[in-house]
């Protein structure tokens, strides 16, 4: 499991008065939350923050924070990150601490490996959850659901009950649903055609 540290200092105001300063100080504002501990304003170097997270697991790095606050040698994932959608830059960002004896229920991103059958006959693989909600303990988290699709043919449906997880983790599920598809251009333009028909 990637892991990773990363420095914060404790920061006392709260609101968006305080969170506009920090930002005009090249900082940005966040929280740090978990089972057993007082949440903690913290300011966080944004730098800093995309280094700790450049790795495979991404979001899913168990970060060791540093500082002088109670929230110094706390293990932690990156919960939620808030994102200025003009100035692509991050305004605030939520830490989870975890026990790393106690399952946490996170989002990895499934991919699919190598090539189908169907799509070498003119088909196309259709990826339906591009993510997957994953239980686990923090140490086991999977960078990625990986999927060999190369035996699929036109028609073939992969669901949950099909793919085989990392040791260690489990997907919760009612319904056995669909994970990837490949269809054929017949179905896609029958498809289409009901569409056209139902408009």
């Amino acid at each position: 499991m990637a892991q990773s540290q990363l420095t914060v200092t404790p920061r006392a105001g709260a609101g968006k008065g305080a969170s506009r300063s920090l930002r005009r100080q090249g900082l940005v504002p966040g929280v740090v939350y978990g089972k057993g501990m007082a949440a903690c304003n913290v300011a966080v170097d944004p730098r800093a923050l995309k280094q700790a997270i450049a790795t495979q697991a991404g979001w899913n790095t168990l970060i060791t924070l540093q500082g002088d606050g109670p929230f110094d040698g706390k293990v932690v994932i990156l919960k939620d990150m808030q994102v200025s959608p003009l100035r692509r830059e991050t305004t605030h960002v939520d830490f989870q601490a975890v026990d790393l004896t106690q399952k946490v229920h996170v989002m990895v991103p499934v991919h699919a490996i190598g090539k189908s059958k169907g799509e070498k006959l003119g088909g196309q693989l259709h990826i339906i959850r591009h993510e997957l909600e994953v239980v686990c303990l923090p140490e086991n988290i999977p960078t990625s659901i990986d999927i060999d699709v190369a035996e699929l043919s036109v028609g073939d449906v992969v669901h949950i009950n099909d793919v085989k997880l990392p040791a260690g983790t489990e997907v919760p599920h009612d319904v056995n649903f669909t994970v990837i598809t490949v269809t054929g251009h017949k179905a896609e333009e029958g498809a289409a055609a009901v569409e056209g028909a139902e408009a």
